[in-house]
């Protein structure tokens, strides 16, 4: 929570191991989970399964109603590398709306004291 992800788009083929970002419908935040599974079809169509790293059990309870699978369309895209904790500062300042009129104030004060005098 917190970091800000690199993300490829690459049409690399996804593996098992790789970091994804992927958006499920009905949901407005994309998850960033870890592949676990992959399956190709004789379509040659790829279908993922995900799973959390601190969770116990993977995302098909996350998935729409008897979806088993994601598809590359579900992808948003890779993980290829990560900023920690970068994007805190979004997060509390969502978290903690008057963090936010602090922010301001303490910039305008700033801006009002460090005029040059004419």
């Amino acid at each position: 929570r917190g970091d800000i992800l690199f993300l490829s788009m690459s049409d690399d083929p996804l593996v098992t191991g790789d970091v994804v970002v992927f958006q499920l419908e009905g949901r407005d935040i994309p998850i960033v989970h870890r592949v676990i599974s992959v399956h190709e079809n004789v379509k040659g169509e790829v279908s993922l399964l995900t799973k959390g790293d601190n969770n116990m059990v993977d995302d098909r309870g996350l998935y729409a109603r008897r979806q088993l699978w994601l598809n590359r369309q579900h992808v948003m895209g890779r993980a290829v590398g990560f900023l920690p904790y970068v994007g805190m500062v979004t997060i509390w300042l969502n978290d903690y709306p008057g963090l936010k009129y602090v922010l301001v104030c303490t910039m305008g004060l700033f801006v009002i004291l460090g005029r040059d005098q004419l």
